[in-house]
């Protein structure tokens, strides 16, 4: 996804436990490629650990995890792009609109594509 977006046209993508893995400076690159394939009236779907939960990863994990963010900050990156972005928070098997500092991790349900992303 940082060399280029895939072929076709979705109403829907999802991108779970990726993002925190892509260097903060193809960040953009990344999401650029991803939406661009992506429906006007298309859907997006990122989910990632939360930066909190890093304190309690495992020293590999950490290795792997470049880019992991807020709640605050993973919607506000997100709403650069589409018009309405909503975050959920998830600890055990719970999804919830509560507390997302407190989250283990977080997903964006992003819709309405702006014009030019």
């Amino acid at each position: 996804m940082v060399s280029g977006p895939p072929p076709g046209e979705y109403d829907a993508i999802f991108s779970l436990d990726v993002l925190e893995h892509i260097q903060p400076s193809q960040e953009r690159v990344f999401i650029s490629n991803m939406i661009s394939a992506l429906k006007s009236s298309g859907t997006l779907i990122v989910g990632m650990p939360s930066l909190e939960s890093q304190i309690h990863a495992s020293p590999q994990s950490k290795a792997g995890h470049v880019n992991c963010k807020t709640g605050s900050a993973l919607k506000t990156l997100f709403q650069e792009y589409f018009e309405n972005v909503f975050l959920f928070s998830v600890n055990d098997e719970v999804i919830h609109t509560g507390y997302a500092s407190m989250a283990h991790y977080l997903i964006v349900l992003c819709c309405g594509k702006k014009a030019g992303a």
